[in-house]
């Protein structure tokens, strides 16, 4: 949660993010057109929200869990539902965070992809543990 509302902070705005990542992407792919430069920035960036909320969730269903070594106990969905109910607080808590920093805007559809990232690691996490048949 610290790494998440520090990045939150006015350094990690898109404006500030953009100019470094805009000339590196321009710098390896000369052709691109500006928009589709500020179209790959967006994706990025919205890449990175996904993937630091599905590491959250899987903290927090770990946290909830609190798996012990070789124990086999079968999925909970209570607790996948608990775990996501603490990424959306999380996600909306960041949101409103970033409505008291300058150049920061807080946007409700970011809280629903942070959640969304949140549901995609429960997913990943079910799925392999029914590919390795834990649960």
């Amino acid at each position: 949660m610290g790494l998440i509302f520090s990045a939150s902070a006015d350094s990690k705005s898109n404006q500030h993010t953009a100019a470094l990542f805009e000339p590196l992407v321009r710098w390896l792919f000369p052709q691109v057109s500006p928009a589709h430069v500020e179209l790959i920035h967006h994706l990025f960036r919205k890449t990175g929200h996904l993937t630091e909320y599905a590491l959250l969730g899987l903290l927090f269903w770990r946290a909830i869990r609190q798996p012990q070594k070789n124990e086999a106990r079968p999925w909970r969905w209570d607790e996948a539902g608990l775990t996501l109910a603490l990424v959306f607080l999380s996600a909306a808590s960041d949101e409103f965070h970033q409505i008291f920093v300058p150049m920061r805007t807080a946007l409700v559809s970011d809280v629903f992809i942070d959640t969304s990232g949140g549901l995609i690691g429960l997913l990943l996490l079910w799925s392999l543990g029914k590919f390795l048949k834990r649960w």
